[in-house]
């Protein structure tokens, strides 16, 4: 007997549930509303002449196109209390969508190369994150990602920088242009992390090949793979992440956005869940890629007609699952999901 034969209104449910978000870029979450009032505030002029003149520009071919215009909206960043109020924009958000955990990854190089001091972007961060916890309910971690088109040299830079605020960042990510950056050109600096006591995730197989998913594991030693969309080409890789519940932290609107997935209708999700692999939904840049968390859900439901009411639970479960809290905390979210499911009509 299928268990969830009662819910007859999925999309009220998939905003309703509660939900981890474990792939989200802060700098990405920067709406053109935000960039036009930091740009005010610190007297910084702006190629655009509106906000809706900004919001047309956000029209990419590829990864690289859209990073082009992501480090431009990033130069509005300057200070603390600036880094506090994206994040807070950010959780308000997150509140909505009934999102009760995120792990945010942020990229110190796209502000340390503009000369704003490390300290400055993590104490911003770390304040907006008890903003969330005290104000929204919201818990959330933070995870500090190395640009991979920079050298490996620049990340351990970084990473030698951050460390006397390490109790502020709880993992090390890997991120930017993808192609012709593998991940064995990492390999130390990961190393390095992993003495250090920090949980690991790469992007990995979104628009690079299979190959660099297995890499990211082989040689980084990831606990998660961030996108990973591409392992869908390796029957053996799938097959090696179902086994050892490597979770996936797929973002099905960016993929779409960046023509990973042209048409959402043709996207792997519901396949590589279909092979028991421990798959997630996130936004990514949803300033971007066109919506948060909950859009998200709504879309990729939508275009893929044979999600049902269950795939809708085992989603937010494994988000819970592949996020980096206490056993004791993820039983708890599980147990808000279940009641999100027997009162769904």
């Amino acid at each position: 007997m299928d268990r969830f034969a009662h819910i007859t209104d999925l999309p009220a449910l998939l905003r309703a549930m509660p939900k981890a978000e474990l792939h989200v870029h802060i700098e990405g979450t920067l709406e053109p509303e935000l960039i036009f009032e930091l740009a005010r505030r610190n007297g910084i002029a702006l190629k655009y002449d509106s906000v809706e003149a900004l919001r047309a520009a956000y029209a990419f071919t590829d990864l690289q196109s859209f990073l082009d215009i992501y480090y431009a909206g990033a130069s509005v960043l300057l200070h603390e209390q600036d880094f506090h109020d994206l994040g807070v924009a950010y959780f308000r958000r997150a509140a909505d969508d009934h999102i009760v955990h995120a792990e945010l990854f942020f990229d110190p190089q796209t502000h340390t190369e503009r000369g704003v001091d490390i300290g400055v972007v993590i104490r911003g961060l770390s304040r907006a994150l008890e903003t969330a916890q005290r104000e929204l309910g919201i818990s959330g971690a933070l995870i500090l990602c190395f640009l991979r088109h920079l050298s490996e040299e620049d990340a351990f830079a970084t990473l030698e920088q951050a460390l006397p605020y390490r109790e502020h960042f709880i993992g090390v990510g890997l991120d930017s242009s993808e192609r012709g950056h593998p991940p064995e050109k990492f390999q130390r600096v990961f190393a390095r992390c992993r003495e250090l006591g920090l949980h690991l995730v790469a992007h990995a197989g979104e628009e690079g090949p299979a190959q660099y998913i297995h890499d990211a594991l082989d040689l980084l030693h990831v606990q998660r793979i961030d996108h990973g969309v591409r392992c869908i080409d390796d029957p053996a890789l799938m097959q090696r992440l179902a086994r050892r519940r490597i979770p996936l932290t797929v973002c099905p609107l960016s993929n779409q956005k960046l023509q990973v997935y042209p048409d959402l209708r043709d996207h792997c999700l519901a396949t590589l869940l279909e092979h028991g692999l421990c798959v997630t939904i996130n936004s990514d840049d949803p300033a971007y890629f066109g919506g948060y968390l909950n859009t998200n859900f709504l879309a990729t439901f939508e275009a893929l007609p044979q999600l049902r009411a269950h795939h809708a639970w085992q989603l937010a479960a494994n988000s819970f699952e592949a996020s980096f809290v206490d056993l004791a905390t993820k039983s708890a979210w599980l147990k808000q999901l279940g009641e999100a499911f027997d009162v769904a009509g």
